[in-house]
């Protein structure tokens, strides 16, 4: 039996402003909505998700948000790995590592 991922789910971890000056909400992926192919639908929780740890506002009472959002297409390209420094210069020697300044032997 299949199933198809039908929403994701976050919620609103804090806010930030944008160079316009707006204020946006940042928000958390926390798990998806699944669709069977019999029609049933399931929620898979991201297990360290901790509803506790979201901010408290008084004003909504003891309740978090849970937004769905429809899945974004995946047809953007894919995103490029971050570059790691090599351990060698070009010409071969060995880029110096940088000095701990600590007595451990090992």
């Amino acid at each position: 039996m299949a199933t198809r991922k039908a929403y994701d789910l976050a919620v609103v971890v804090g806010h930030y402003t944008d160079n316009a000056g707006v204020e946006k909400s940042r928000y958390q992926n926390v798990g998806v909505v699944l669709v069977k192919d019999d029609g049933g639908k399931f929620i898979l929780l991201d297990r360290s998700f901790n509803p506790a740890g979201i901010p408290f506002d008084g004003s909504k009472g003891n309740t978090i948000l849970v937004s769905m959002f429809e899945p974004k297409s995946d047809n953007s390209p894919p995103k490029e790995e971050p570059r790691r420094q090599s351990p060698y210069t070009p010409d071969g020697k060995a880029n110096p590592q940088p000095d701990f300044e600590d007595d451990i032997p090992f």
